[in-house]
């Protein structure tokens, strides 16, 4: 069982930056791919971003292409996602997950943690 806990959410500006963390409770690097996804009140949740157990292949959503960046340090089982140019929709609670697959559907990722709000104001 891995469990995972987001941190580094909030409150920002239209236009700025935060980078979200997410801690797993074990070594993921053996096997885990890391990813992102987002939910927004009223909606469904959806994919932002996903990265390989080894870091050299990563995958976004067209709606944060060239706005999000995700990372991963395998050594302290940790995944980040640095969000620049924030604009009010990217407003939700984000959840780090883990599962065997790099994949842009919810239903293949196994561990989710208990997510961390974003808040962008215009």
């Amino acid at each position: 069982q891995v469990q995972l806990v987001e941190s580094g959410g909030g409150l920002v500006q239209a236009g700025g930056s935060l980078t979200l963390s997410c801690a797993a409770s074990a070594p993921t690097s053996s096997t885990f791919a890391m990813g992102w996804f987002r939910q927004a009140p009223g909606k469904e949740r959806e994919f932002v971003a996903a990265i390989t157990w080894s870091g050299s292949t990563t995958h976004y959503a067209d709606s944060v292409k060239g706005r999000f960046t995700i990372s991963r340090n395998n050594a302290k089982n940790t995944a980040f996602l640095q969000m620049n140019s924030l604009n009010p929709e990217d407003t939700a609670v984000y959840y780090c997950t883990a599962g065997a697959v790099v994949a842009t559907s919810r239903a293949l990722y196994d561990y989710w943690g208990q997510g961390t709000q974003v808040t962008v104001s215009s």
